[in-house]
């Protein structure tokens, strides 16, 4: 039997749907992505997460490790791997549908990074043209300098942008107050109705918004040099599963 295409904006629905996160009680699930590393460079990527987490181009703090052998939705580590399981911004766009807020996922690209401060998306992959995970294919072809905004503060790093009718302003901001106090800070910009955020035009009467992708940490592990696999959205989990990478 063939199995149908999938293309990302409805994998994207689909997991959004079945978050159950709440910001205020730091409970319930969320989405994860899971990548591999070689088990000697399990120390590097605990500094390269720290610092991912330290200078804000990380969605969370919260991570798993998982060893080999360790099985997480149907998949078993491989020997002589390390799973790392982080948090995927699209949990972001669960909160919104949450709320009752229609919100159409946009797309995934490369953001250029000036002084802490986003400049514009230099490549950006739309959700409903593929069928693969934008920021997998972006990191594969190396356009990330994350190290560079983690230690000189500018650079490439990854992100996803969305958009929400106007509307339902009021209730964005609701929720994103609530996560100022959570676990979850990868929020990037949130633009103005009409207006393209960071050169990408949203439709008419609706608002974008951006999120640091879930993925940067890892794609500066592989700009150091080291062996990464990412499996981008490969699940969900419930977050009293991770744990704050600062504990380690």
């Amino acid at each position: 039997m063939m199995v149908p295409l999938k293309f990302v904006n409805h994998i994207i629905e689909d997991y959004a749907i079945q978050v159950t996160f709440d910001p205020t009680t730091g409970e319930g699930k969320v989405v994860y992505n899971l990548s591999l590393i070689k088990n000697e460079d399990l120390d590097f990527a605990i500094s390269i997460l720290k610092d991912a987490n330290r200078t804000g181009v990380s969605v969370s703090g919260l991570v798993r490790f998982l060893a080999s052998g360790e099985k997480v939705s149907g998949f078993v580590i491989p020997a002589g791997s390390t799973g790392i399981c982080t948090l995927c911004s699209i949990t972001f766009d669960g909160l919104l549908i949450r709320r009752g807020i229609p919100v159409n996922p946009i797309g995934g690209g490369v953001v250029e990074i000036e002084n802490m401060t986003p400049v514009r998306f230099t490549h950006i992959i739309l959700y409903e043209h593929t069928t693969i995970d934008p920021l997998q294919v972006l990191i594969s072809q190396k356009t990330t300098s994350v190290t560079n905004v983690m230690h000189k503060g500018s650079g490439n790093i990854l992100a996803n942008i969305r958009e929400f009718h106007m509307e339902a302003e009021p209730l964005v901001g609701q929720v994103l107050d609530e996560l100022a106090d959570s676990s979850y800070s990868g929020i990037l910009e949130v633009g103005i109705p009409n207006v393209p955020l960071l050169g990408v035009p949203v439709n008419p009467q609706f608002i974008g918004i951006a999120a640091i992708g879930g993925t940067n940490p890892l794609a500066a592990i592989r700009e150091g040099g080291r062996w990464v696999q990412i499996q981008a959205m490969k699940g969900l989990m419930d977050i009293s599963e991770m744990v704050d990478i600062r504990d380690f």
